[in-house]
């Protein structure tokens, strides 16, 4: 084992003890005593699953993990020990991935817009690998960090149609003139980068990203760099709803790496799945601290009616300004789960739920058909591990939620086959043909080999 992982860093849970189990024991906990902060509890067998998935559906791009779609120890933690690499987009995170100690060879500072500071920090720690889109860009890195080799980020798209996440990269036209001027400042390009964004995304958008990101690659070896490292960022889906949708990028991709960038060229793959690894591993426990009703005017009713119907509004002890800052990076917010089970025969009201009194712009939900609660009762809501971790803090009275860890027995032994470590009895090699959580792979059918070959990306 590479020892960023071990079992003192989460709970060990036998198979059939699942996170809703773990849930009940927590909440019931909680309703004993007078803790109602809100908490997550993270499934780490959930993104052992997707590591393992990704490697078996990609098998030529690497992963680095964007520590800003998820910053919590524990998942920076498993995915160093199951060698991905880190893209980090500033001084704060390149100290948090060290700091555990992944190596420098294993970090990219990925932001498109870096601090002076944070440039020199990176070059004193040992941090090469980055990325521009123009000039400005450029000239900081020239002066700040000169041993730094560089991907020249690209919009796959420069017409006004393209994807409205693609705010960064400049477009194929200005391409030439910016690896004229890192030639100029004698700064080393060793490739090309692109992001396209996750919600909405076309799979044939990869495609076109990844021809555009060819030519630019001759444009580079006409101009005599040694152009071998080609980013195809983030974007991938990982619900478990999006399954298919994940098989159907991975089918553009590999299709598109073989034709422009075939085997044998001589071109590391790598890229930047953050939601695809997290975001259904995590499920965010929150309870309701006060309520208000608000009564709803039906035209065309008499008075009495009128009030029989009313509308509730929810406030919780988490909102925008924490957990649910998700919802600012175009999230849409989960459906609630309900912790007590609601009589049959009670009505729904229209409810919507809000933040931590004080705060009316702190919007998380409207329009939900929701039975009548209480203060006290608590919400449960799934696939909660993408952006909400890192923006959490004391800021609109949301304190940062604490995290439980858990994996089953049968994904930590995955882990140490993956690693190569023998396991200690036969029945354990056996028992790998469990699934790891919910089960869209099984750990010994994939065979992958350790994914990370540092030495050859930079």
């Amino acid at each position: 084992m590479n020892g960023y992982l071990n079992e003192s860093n989460f709970l060990m849970v036998e198979e059939g003890f699942t996170t809703r189990d773990l849930l009940e024991n927590l909440l019931g906990e909680l309703c004993q005593g007078s803790d109602q902060r809100a908490f997550f509890v993270a499934d780490l067998g959930d993104v052992v699953k997707k590591h393992l998935h990704f490697l078996k559906a990609l098998p030529r791009v690497k992963p680095y993990f964007p520590v800003k779609c998820n910053s919590s120890e524990g998942v920076i933690r498993l995915l160093a020990e199951l060698g991905a690499g880190f893209a980090c987009a500033n001084k704060a995170e390149i100290t948090r991935v060290q700091g555990i100690g992944v190596p420098a060879d294993r970090i990219f500072y990925s932001s498109p817009c870096k601090q002076v500071a944070h440039i020199r920090y990176a070059a004193k720690h040992g941090v090469q690998l980055m990325t521009f889109d123009n000039e400005v860009e450029l000239s900081k890195v020239a002066r700040s960090h000169p041993r730094a080799r560089m991907l020249l980020g690209i919009t796959a798209d420069s017409s006004p149609s393209a994807h409205p996440s693609m705010t960064f990269g400049t477009t194929l036209k200005s391409c030439r003139h910016l690896l004229e001027a890192a030639k100029e400042q004698a700064v080393e390009v060793v490739g090309i980068s692109f992001h396209l964004g996750g919600r909405g995304l076309e799979p044939q958008a990869f495609a076109q990203a990844v021809a555009a990101a060819q030519l630019v690659f001759d444009m580079g070896t006409e101009l005599g760099y040694q152009m071998h490292l080609l980013d195809i960022g983030g974007g991938f889906p990982g619900t478990e709803d999006t399954r298919a949708w994940f098989e159907e990028i991975a089918a553009v991709v590999n299709s598109a790496l073989d034709l422009y960038f075939p085997d044998g060229s001589g071109v590391e793959i790598v890229a930047r799945p953050g939601r695809y690894y997290v975001t259904s591993a995590f499920t965010f426990a929150v309870s309701i601290t006060a309520l208000e009703e608000v009564p709803m005017e039906q035209p065309g009713s008499d008075e009495e009616e009128s009030g029989s119907r009313k509308s509730l509004v929810y406030h919780l002890n988490d909102g925008i300004y924490g957990a649910f800052s998700c919802l600012l990076f175009d999230s849409p917010c989960p459906r609630p789960r309900l912790h007590k089970r609601p009589c049959p025969e009670h009505p729904s009201h229209s409810s919507s739920l809000r933040g931590p009194p004080g705060h009316a712009e702190d919007r998380i939900a409207d329009g939900l058909e929701l039975p009548e609660l209480h203060v006290g009762d608590w919400l449960l809501f799934g696939n909660m591990g993408a952006y909400t971790i890192p923006a959490s803090s004391q800021l609109g009275g949301c304190p940062q939620p604490h995290v439980t860890y858990t994996m089953s027995r049968m994904a930590w032994k995955a882990v140490q086959l993956f690693q190569g470590k023998p396991l200690q009895a036969e029945e354990d090699r056996e028992s790998l043909c469990t699934p790891l959580s919910c089960g869209w792979e099984m750990a010994e059918t994939l065979c992958v080999p350790p994914v990370f070959a540092p030495t050859g990306i930079i």
